[in-house]
């Protein structure tokens, strides 16, 4: 009995792995050799993450077979899925230092989701005075400068974004004036994120991360000048020099010359009553304001332990300068056309926004959200620098929905 018990699992378990090896094969079999709807389908669940309606899904069919996949593509972009769900997937994470998709929608979210949409020059999401909220007919509670309740309505009661998200100007909408607006960066979702408390150097470094795929260790260069640097890095960590010449400098030489944009800028709130912020709002220091602590326009937070290195850079205006176009950093392909210096918020961002890191940044993540994986392989990396190409181009003009569209029809299969 026992050795028929044992001879009936075993025929059980051998069906059992020839029945999967069909199926796996089965599968390759229908990847390789996917038709027009097949590849019409993938495009469709990997732009919405959706199924298409049968009347979509033969209009998709019909452009792939006509030779136009691209098209197939973008009209896999008219349903509410893409906004909703892909891009705001896709952004939520630059909007918090968890890097986490698990937070509410926002008016950072949603100012990209609606350049996206608008098919805008993307780089402006960087310095533009841009901001994206509903429009009236949503019914959602007014935008606040001190609350995310508008942005959580929307998202609470599915109210599609492509059809609802209006482009207004920032400085109309949240009081900033229009040359401190820039962009995401003066959202009140990154402001509550990256300019609470601290020195601000927080905002410099997830913009880095967020819109130049890199963390400071990626950009960090000993051999740039340290003039710029902060009062409050010491020169010997633990009586060590050694540490900040070979380590600190690398860092701060190039992110504190450049973070002086923000020197105008803090996130206000109620640390004892209300620590996450949830109730605070953006503060900018305009003409012929003074902050009582630093005597200038500087927030106090740029003089936060200027007593570690007394002799240290002491920050009186928002004047930056990129060193980093010289050097190791020069390979991240900043415009020639742009000074390299400036002043304020704006210009700096600008300043990112037209380096060619920017750009291969943006298709690297598309790539990602729509192939669901990192480029891996030559021919991957190849398809990277084409869609970087082409988003760069003046046909594109830096046009999102391009790089989502390339990457799909890349990803289709054949």
């Amino acid at each position: 009995m026992q050795h028929s018990n044992r001879r009936s699992k075993e025929q059980h378990n051998t069906r059992w792995r020839q029945g999967l090896c069909l199926f796996l094969a089965g599968a390759l079999s229908t990847s390789i050799m996917a038709g027009p709807r097949e590849q019409a389908k993938r495009i469709h669940d990997r732009i919405a993450g959706t199924h298409p309606s049968e009347t979509v899904l033969e209009e998709m069919t019909q452009l792939i077979q006509a030779a136009n996949p691209q098209g197939a593509a973008q009209l896999a972009m008219d349903n509410d899925a893409f906004y909703n769900v892909t891009l705001k997937n896709m952004i939520t994470p630059w909007t918090n230092e968890a890097q986490t998709v698990f937070a509410p929608l926002n008016d950072y979210t949603a100012t990209v989701i609606g350049l996206v949409r608008d098919e805008a020059d993307f780089r402006t999401i960087l310095f533009d005075d841009v901001i994206y909220t509903a429009d009236a007919a949503a019914g959602a509670p007014a935008y606040s400068n001190t609350n995310n309740n508008h942005y959580e309505y929307l998202e609470d009661n599915n109210i599609s974004l492509k059809d609802m998200l209006v482009r207004r100007a920032q400085s109309n909408v949240t009081g900033l004036p229009s040359s401190a607006t820039s962009g995401v960066i003066t959202t009140r979702a990154a402001a509550k994120a990256f300019f609470i408390a601290g020195t601000n150097r927080a905002m410099f470094r997830f913009t880095l991360i967020n819109h130049m795929c890199g963390d400071l260790e990626v950009f960090k260069d000993t051999s740039r000048v340290p003039d710029k640097i902060r009062q409050d890095v010491s020169r010997s960590p633990g009586g060590d020099s050694r540490i900040f010449l070979n380590s600190c400098v690398g860092c701060h030489s190039g992110m504190d010359a450049l973070a002086q944009a923000w020197a105008y800028y803090d996130y206000d709130y109620d640390p004892d009553g209300d620590p996450e912020g949830e109730n605070g709002q953006i503060v900018y220091n305009g003409e012929g304001a003074t902050d009582p602590v630093t005597n200038t326009r500087v927030q106090a937070k740029y003089f936060n332990n200027n007593q570690t290195f007394p002799y240290g850079f002491v920050t009186t205006n928002d004047n930056w300068t990129n060193y980093w176009r010289e050097g190791q950093n020069k390979l991240t392909g900043w415009d020639q056309t742009l000074p390299g210096s400036g002043t304020g918020a704006k210009s700096m961002g600008q300043e990112l926004a037209y380096s060619q890191r920017f750009a291969q940044c943006q298709v690297k993540k598309v790539f990602k959200t729509v192939c669901l994986r990192d480029p891996g392989d030559t021919a991957d990396r190849n398809q990277i620098t084409t869609m970087v190409n082409n988003f760069t181009s003046a046909a594109s003009g830096y046009n999102l929905k391009d790089v989502f569209a390339d990457s799909a029809v890349y990803c289709m299969g054949n």
